[in-house]
C-alpha cells in the first residue's frame, strides 16, 4: 500500500471531478496534460481546505497568498505560470456554469523569473584571448581578426557597432548610419541603438592592433581589385563588409584556437568588458555611458556580475569564509 494520501493523486472535489471530465471528452487533453491539471487543482483543493473555505468560495487575495508559498517553496515561476493556467481554466469553466461570479485567479500573475546574468569571461581568459598570435594562420587574417577581438574586448562594442566601422569617415559615413576609429585622437566612434553616436576611448593595444591590420586591408585588393574593396573598416576576403554572424564564426573559431573552454561570442566581450572595467574602478556611470545604455538600470546587472566575482575572492581569501 502506497504511503500517500488518497488525495494526492484522486480530486476528492465534485466539482472538480466534473471539469476533468469536461476538459478529457471536450479538449480530448492527452493524458500526461489531464494527470498536470487533476494534480495541480488538487493541490489548489489542499490550499482550500487549509483555509477552511469550499474551492469556489476562494478569492483573488487566496490565489497571491498559494502563488507566493509555492514560490517561497522553491518552485519557478515558470511553473507556477503553468499551474495559474490551469487553475484559470477551471474556474473560467465554473463561471460559464454559474457556479461563481468572479475569477480569483484572472489578475494574478507568477513571479518574474530572474534575468540570467550575462557570461563574461574572466580577466586571464579574456587577456589570453586579446593576446592569442596565430602564428600559423593567414597574416591578413590574422591581423583583422586580432583588431576585432581588441576592439570588442577593449571597446565594448556590440557586433552591430564593430561590423559598421568605416575604416575612414567618408560624405556617406554618418548618412548610412557607420562608425569610424580616429586612431590619432585614440577614440571609436559608433552607431549605437536608438540611432545614438558616442564616443568610446581605443586603448594602446587596440590602437596598434588596428595599425597593423590596416597596415594590410588592402594589400590583397590592388590594382583592379582595388574597385571591390569596401568603405569598411572590417572587410571579407572578397572585399565586401564582415556580416555580424562572420565576426561570430570568426571569434568562435578564434576562441578554440586560443584553448579557450567556453567558445565566445562577440556580446561575452562586450560583458567582459564592462563587467572587468566595473571591478577596476567601481564607476558605474562611466560604464554606463562607455556601453551607451539609455537607462542605467540595464548596466546595474554588472554589479551582480561584479558582487559574484568578490564572492568568490572572499569565499576563497577570507580566513573566517574557509570551512574547517
Amino acid at each position: 500500500m502506497s504511503d500517500a494520501p488518497a488525495t494526492s493523486s484522486q480530486p476528492t472535489d465534485p466539482q472538480v471531478l466534473r471539469y476533468l471530465e469536461h476538459v478529457r471528452v471536450e479538449k480530448r487533453l492527452a493524458d500526461r496534460t489531464l494527470t498536470l491539471y487533476t494534480l495541480d487543482l488538487e493541490r489548489l483543493a489542499q490550499f482550500a481546505r487549509g483555509v477552511n473555505l469550499p474551492l469556489l468560495q476562494l478569492t483573488s487575495a487566496h490565489i497571491r497568498r498559494f502563488v507566493a508559498q509555492m514560490h517561497s517553496a522553491g518552485r519557478s515561476g515558470r511553473g507556477i505560470a503553468l499551474i495559474l493556467s490551469g487553475w484559470r481554466g477551471f474556474f473560467i469553466w465554473a463561471g460559464r456554469q454559474g457556479l461563481i461570479d468572479h475569477n480569483p485567479v484572472q489578475d494574478v500573475r507568477a513571479p518574474k523569473a530572474p534575468k540570467p546574468l550575462p557570461k563574461a569571461l574572466g580577466v586571464d581568459d579574456a587577456v589570453r584571448l586579446a593576446e592569442f598570435d596565430n602564428t600559423g594562420a593567414d597574416p591578413w587574417l590574422e591581423a583583422r581578426d586580432a583588431a576585432m577581438v581588441e576592439l570588442l574586448y577593449g571597446c565594448g562594442l556590440r557586433v552591430g557597432e564593430l561590423a559598421g566601422l568605416d575604416a575612414v569617415p567618408g560624405p556617406d559615413t554618418q548618412r548610412l548610419g557607420r562608425g569610424w576609429v580616429d586612431l590619432q585622437a585614440g577614440e571609436a566612434h559608433v552607431f549605437g541603438k536608438g540611432s545614438k553616436r558616442r564616443s568610446v576611448p581605443v586603448g594602446r593595444a587596440a590602437t596598434q592592433a588596428l595599425q597593423a591590420w590596416l597596415q594590410l586591408r588592402a594589400t590583397p585588393f590592388g590594382g583592379e581589385g582595388a574597385a571591390r574593396l569596401d568603405a569598411a573598416l572590417f572587410v571579407g576576403q572578397r572585399g565586401a563588409r564582415l556580416t555580424a554572424q562572420s565576426i561570430w564564426l570568426r571569434l568562435r573559431q578564434r576562441s578554440q584556437q586560443a584553448g579557450l573552454t567556453t567558445p565566445v561570442h562577440p556580446h561575452m566581450l562586450r560583458h567582459s568588458f564592462a563587467s572587468h572595467l566595473l571591478q577596476s574602478s567601481g564607476d558605474l556611470r562611466a560604464v554606463q555611458e562607455l556601453l551607451g545604455h539609455a537607462n542605467i538600470t540595464t548596466t546595474q546587472v554588472y554589479t551582480r556580475l561584479d558582487f559574484q566575482h568578490l564572492a568568490k575572492v572572499y569565499d576563497a581569501a577570507h580566513p573566517r569564509a574557509r570551512k574547517k
